[in-house]
């Protein structure tokens, strides 16, 4: 097992889909309590990453931790310490909202009590209760980005990796998710955010990762990239000279 303090742990991790390598040899630590946000352009590297985090695929080598335990030889405990957003929420469309969260609580042995004082929180604050009896299949996408994060708080999980958590969703729902992860990291646990909205990687994430062309080209707080960019400018400023760097 790896360190108790390290929460998400990659170490040599490559992979391929025939001959494009979508990550290469790939190395990561992050740290319990931390909010981490992962950027890159599209077709970087991120959701590969993402996925072989989540236990959804295997690296061709290397090893992924999480909260201690390797996922190829001890997936389940593994991912009993994770919960997974993908970009695109998937909901069962003939179950409501308190149907699928209900199911979800029973996956994860929660008790009756548990479930319905976490639920009775999550309810208020991403304001489902109007929604949570209906079926899935009538949510917007907002709605049902809001009733997957509820789920995947339901279990108060050590890692929660989520890829794009702000798509679809209004400002009040921003704010709140803001909070929700603020308070999750607070508490000792970990957030693993994929997002290309950088502005919102700026604000909230305690440290910064950049992958282009599946490598990791800079890690760090916002000061440090900074710093490695040799200039006093925002997230997005550095995104961009960066990877323009590397194009060149």
């Amino acid at each position: 097992m790896n360190s108790p303090d390290i929460a998400i742990s990659l170490s040599g991790v490559t992979k391929s889909y025939g001959r494009t390598v979508a990550v290469r040899d790939l190395t990561l630590d992050v740290e319990g309590g931390t909010l981490f946000a992962f950027l890159g352009p599209n077709g970087a590297g991120k959701t590969t990453t993402i996925k072989m985090m989540a236990g959804l695929l295997r690296p061709d080598s290397g090893s992924v931790h999480v909260a201690g335990y390797e996922l190829g030889s001890n997936g389940l405990a593994a991912k009993a310490q994770l919960a997974y957003v993908p970009d695109q929420p998937f909901l069962y469309e003939k179950l409501t909202g308190r149907e699928f969260l209900y199911f979800v609580a029973e996956l994860y042995k929660i008790s009756i009590a548990r479930r319905d004082r976490l639920l009775e929180s999550l309810t208020r604050r991403l304001d489902l209760g109007e929604f949570l009896d209906q079926l899935t299949e009538s949510y917007s996408h907002g709605m049902k980005q809001r009733v997957v994060l509820a789920a995947a708080l339901l279990h108060e999980p050590a890692v929660l990796v989520i890829d794009e958590p702000m798509v679809g969703l209004d400002p009040r729902a921003i704010r709140t998710v803001k909070n929700l992860f603020k308070e999750h990291t607070a508490g000792g646990g970990t957030v693993f955010m994929s997002t290309h909205t950088l502005d919102i990687a700026e604000a909230v994430a305690d440290r910064i990762g950049i992958i282009h062309r599946g490598e990791l080209i800079a890690i760090g707080t916002l000061d440090e990239l900074r710093a490695e960019a040799r200039r006093h400018h925002s997230l997005e400023e550095i995104f961009f000279q960066l990877t323009e760097v590397e194009d060149e």
